[in-house]
């Protein structure tokens, strides 16, 4: 692979070097093959699911050997079927089982957070709620992870603590109240960042709304709580209800009338996609 896509470039090459310096060297392949000996192997799934981290799977081996040729059968973003090839790799056969165990690991971890993203979406579906991930994320793979949400048709939050302001709970704690930690943050930042204000009661979004803060994040209420957030501040804030959201509730909460719905365990709670690579040759 000549190159890589965003956000592979960018995550990528020091992910990779990490996972081989912590797998390397292979004493087995080493053993059992020569370095000429040359392999080819396919790389399938063996549940259903929605795929992410091919590209990852399929520059690993060419990171670790140069020589190896990979061919995509599925993209990023499609569905897959058990039995259904993903990969086609040949090269040396040392390469190609040293490699096996991270590429497979790159490819099942960003798969299930995309196959799991999708069970929510579908069951988001026709409510006119979006389904946003969290900062909830493995240290060093956010950029990849939040990737696998958009390949599951989620939205993606935040990036870091960069690209927006958000007012939670302990915030709010150590500032006295929703009234001066909103005017602390707009001196300092102005109107630039987008301001977002975590609510967990109705006093707290008839605060934040006398605040005129855009977007509320109202966590941990009820379904008959989120209704009157929405009646008080529908037309008046962006809304998000997140906390306590599983595949069993979310419709519901949806249909209270929240525009937007977080989940953290989209990724970090995601069961990978089991897949495997056989040896054909």
């Amino acid at each position: 692979m000549s190159h890589l896509p965003e956000p592979y470039a960018s995550s990528l090459p020091h992910l990779l070097a990490l996972a081989f310096a912590e797998d390397l060297p292979d004493i087995t392949g080493e053993a059992l093959f020569p370095p000429t000996a040359k392999a080819q192997a396919h790389i399938k799934a063996k549940q259903q699911g929605v795929l992410a981290g091919v590209p990852a799977a399929a520059y690993a081996f060419c990171f670790l050997d140069p020589s190896c040729e990979v061919r995509v059968q599925r993209e990023d973003g499609q569905a897959v079927s058990p039995g259904e090839t993903i990969l086609e790799v040949q090269g040396p056969a040392r390469a190609l089982l040293a490699a096996e165990r991270t590429a497979l690991n790159f490819l099942m971890r960003l798969s299930g957070i995309a196959t799991l993203t999708h069970q929510f979406v579908e069951a988001l579906r026709g409510t006119g709620c979006q389904l946003l991930d969290t900062r909830k994320t493995t240290p060093g793979f956010r950029r990849l992870e939040k990737h696998a949400v958009r390949c599951g048709g989620g939205k993606n939050h935040r990036m870091g603590l960069y690209d927006a302001a958000m007012v939670k709970d302990t915030h709010i704690a150590a500032c006295g109240s929703i009234t001066l930690a909103v005017d602390k943050v707009r001196r300092r930042w102005g109107g630039q960042p987008p301001l977002v204000v975590e609510c967990s009661t109705l006093e707290q979004v008839e605060e934040a709304l006398a605040c005129a803060v855009p977007h509320l994040l109202l966590d941990n209420m009820d379904l008959a709580t989120l209704r009157q957030a929405v009646s008080k501040a529908k037309g008046k804030a962006v809304l998000e209800a997140s906390g306590g959201i599983t595949l069993a509730n979310v419709r519901e909460v949806a249909l209270t009338g929240v525009d937007f719905i977080s989940v953290g365990a989209v990724t970090h709670s995601a069961p990978a996609l089991d897949c495997s690579m056989k040896v054909i040759l």
